[in-house]
């Protein structure tokens, strides 16, 4: 590109295939195998391009489905794939490798384009600026925080529990039951609640530490908990670990306390902060307030405008002020904590 000047490492990516294993079905191992298929892609994007030319390449016989940006897009497409709602989409390689972390199940080993190099870019008269990107890039700190940021983000898996499969113990959720009860009286909860969320943050294991680096039954960021004077090493504690966590919960609540009057519907808000902190919900019930759908109600409204921050129409939007999201996990956590909750009511005596 003229009128920049490069600086940084290379990266190469190229468009995959993604599809999903499932045991007894033949992946597709070579373009040659794509015609009679139907590969879905987001319309008017490069996927969309790349396939009309395969296609042409190969024939005509590809049953390209373009999707409107406006309602789906490439990350949906994705999760579908794992959902098994549709056979075949394309993605890059960098996208692919981190979706992967959330959806095991995908094969993205096959390639359809070639690779696509990039790097960062300054402008031609900050020659200076470029030469302090290099240096600094090239040093031993960025180099090791780049491997631990790219096996964060691209390598360890971000599954999260099924809470539908877990077996109730003769009435008792696990042995940390008297530390949620002991303390969620604080919140006015049921403890069962507090015993969900812990389900879901880390099945009840206080070694587990997160992909992003949350430690303890209830993950918590060392950051987040340093600013309740709480060490990591002392995060590992299970007593503390809930302690600390419901001091977060009761801020949350009463942060939406006027927003989302109804408590129940209130809990739905806060966990989903718990979860991805308040910015980005802050900014779904933004986009709610201005798109005309309800910002006290999760489903259906607030839930459905966290979704849309995936789309930059939406998280350039004024009234956004945190940026890109990846909503769907979020929601999902929500998902799973009540599931958990209401199987424990069933299950579990008060």
């Amino acid at each position: 590109m003229s009128g920049v000047r490069h600086c940084g490492p290379e990266i190469s990516t190229s468009q995959v295939l993604v599809q999903r294993r499932t045991p007894g079905d033949s992946l597709v191992k070579d373009v040659t195998q794509l015609p009679g298929r139907t590969v879905w892609v987001e319309g008017r994007s490069k996927y969309e391009q790349r396939m009309n030319h395969l296609n042409q390449e190969l024939g005509g016989e590809i049953d390209v489905r373009s999707v409107d940006p406006d309602s789906l897009i490439t990350e949906d497409l994705v999760d579908m794939v794992s959902d098994k709602k549709i056979s075949l989409t394309v993605v890059d390689s960098d996208i692919a490798r981190l979706d992967k972390t959330y959806y095991p199940d995908l094969d993205i080993t096959l390639e359809l384009s070639f690779g696509q190099n990039a790097r960062w870019a300054v402008a031609p008269d900050k020659a200076w600026l470029a030469d302090s990107v290099d240096v600094w890039l090239g040093g031993e700190y960025p180099r090791r925080e780049n491997d631990i940021l790219l096996r964060r983000y691209f390598e360890i898996s971000k599954n999260m529990p099924n809470a539908h499969t877990y077996r109730f113990d003769h009435g008792h959720m696990s042995v940390y039951d008297d530390i949620f009860r002991k303390y969620a009286g604080r919140l006015g909860w049921d403890w069962r609640m507090l015993g969900a969320i812990c389900y879901v943050e880390s099945r009840f294991d206080p070694s587990v530490v997160s992909w992003a680096g949350a430690k303890g039954i209830m993950q918590i960021m060392p950051s987040t908990g340093r600013l309740y004077g709480v060490t990591p090493a002392q995060m590992t504690d299970p007593e503390t670990s809930v302690a600390t966590a419901v001091k977060i919960l009761e801020v949350l609540d009463k942060s939406y306390a006027k927003s989302v009057p109804d408590k129940n519907e209130r809990m739905k808000f806060i966990l989903a902060a718990y979860n991805s902190g308040p910015g980005h919900i802050n900014d779904a019930i933004a986009l709610a307030r201005k798109y005309n759908h309800n910002p006290s109600v999760w489903y259906g409204h607030v839930a459905d405008c966290l979704m849309l921050k995936s789309h930059a129409e939406y998280y350039n939007d004024p009234v956004c002020r945190n940026g890109y999201f990846r909503g769907r996990q979020t929601i999902e956590y929500v998902d799973q904590v009540m599931a958990f909750y209401k199987r424990a009511i069933k299950s579990v005596r008060k």
